[in-house]
């Protein structure tokens, strides 16, 4: 592994030499896949076209169903909670759906009432082609990951040496492996977390159009400054409104941090996986509420998929408490059928992620307890986003 100090990269992995040699030494268990890490060599492996043809029929099929299934971001969305259905053990899947849900609200906020007026068109589109292109590529790491899963179990056999064929790290390859044979839920979950942000970095955060047309633009400075970066766990609480779900969350405020993305994926995964009861409202909530792309899905009281202000109306403040003033229209939330059209993509970019196996250290379990308490900011971003679109309204009518 060759990193160049200075770069976030080389100043991770520096902290975590630190913390290593001062404090901790590795679990046996990621000792093992640190070891298996090290021994591993895909530079000998066969051409696909030298593979059984079993072998090449099945990669063919995988591409095959993934392409199909990833259209857009409520095809995806489902897929993810159709396989957790068949497969709980792979936990990802679940936390997959229901951040890939988050990302459909925040696709569809783009052409929602707030951001419609705060936002150029120009604007818009880059930033939902930035959303699309970063949902649509883990969508077509991870889900081959987990057919392939679904294969080896069926045929009870390891069949995660072709996961190189499929392009994906050798650093999965690994921990697949290693699930394989220990069956742990947690580890696989946070590895596919580090596996899909990292696969992300250069794809897209450190893309260099993304980087001069998204992150370097005053909506994205203006999107951070109001955590407008919340992710959200919808459920039903007993006793409370059956249409209007609670929620819990946390917030990211550093999207173009790989730390700070897979902390954040972590902590969602300990918070939606730690409390038992938590977990089966949440996952109650998920099967009994299709996901559209509309904010609608989870506060109908607030949210519609359809324009209730009158052409003409003028803007004035409707929320308090995430409430609506009494007779005032809900917020247009649109599905996302109706916000954006279906994209053509070109194929993914080649090249591993995986440097060195160091970043095993995420994989060590932390015991902090996360409460998730996230309605009162926000409820505070909604009301900041309002605010925001009657002072632009006022000035530019």
């Amino acid at each position: 592994m060759v990193w160049v100090p200075g770069t976030w990269r080389g100043c991770i992995v520096l902290n975590f030499i630190k913390k290593i040699r001062g404090k901790l030494r590795l679990p046996d268990h990621l000792l093992e896949i640190r070891d298996e890490l090290k021994r591993m060599d895909r530079t000998n492996r066969p051409e696909e076209q030298n593979l059984p043809l079993h072998e090449q029929h099945l990669l063919q099929t995988i591409r095959l169903k993934t392409e199909q299934l990833n259209v857009n971001n409520v095809t995806r969305t489902k897929a993810y909670l159709d396989f957790y259905n068949c497969w709980p053990d792979i936990h990802w899947a679940f936390l997959g759906h229901i951040v890939s849900r988050n990302g459909g609200w925040n696709m569809t906020d783009l052409r929602g009432e707030f951001l419609a007026r705060l936002m150029t068109e120009s604007s818009r589109t880059h930033f939902f082609s930035f959303l699309e292109r970063g949902n649509w590529l883990i969508f077509q790491d991870a889900y081959p990951q987990f057919l392939l899963y679904e294969e080896s179990v069926m045929r009870n056999r390891n069949l995660f040496y072709l996961l190189s064929y499929l392009n994906v790290s050798v650093f999965m390859e690994v921990i697949w492996n290693y699930f394989w044979k220990e069956h742990d839920p947690a580890i696989l979950a946070i590895a596919l977390i580090i596996n899909e942000q990292s696969y992300l970095e250069n794809r897209v955060v450190q893309n260099p159009v993304y980087k001069k047309k998204v992150f370097q633009t005053v909506e994205f400075v203006l999107q951070d400054f109001l955590s407008f970066n919340h992710i959200l766990f919808p459920f039903a609480k007993e006793g409370e409104e059956l249409r209007r779900a609670s929620l819990r969350g946390l917030t990211l405020h550093h999207f173009g941090f790989l730390h700070e993305r897979i902390q954040l994926g972590k902590e969602l995964y300990q918070l939606l996986f730690q409390d038992p009861e938590l977990f089966e409202k949440v996952y109650q909530w998920a099967i009994t509420h299709p996901h559209t792309g509309s904010r609608k899905d989870y506060w109908p009281d607030v949210f519609n998929d359809l324009h209730e202000r009158l052409p003409g109306h003028a803007f004035s403040r409707r929320l308090k408490l995430c409430r609506l003033r009494k007779g005032s229209p809900r917020i247009y939330s649109p599905k996302l059928e109706y916000a954006w059209q279906n994209v053509i993509h070109p194929e993914a970019e080649l090249g591993d992620w995986f440097e060195h196996w160091h970043v095993i250290h995420y994989l060590l379990r932390e015991n902090a307890t996360i409460n998730g308490k996230i309605v009162g900011d926000y409820c505070e971003t909604l009301e900041k986003l309002e605010l925001a679109a009657i002072a632009k309204n006022a000035i530019f009518p």
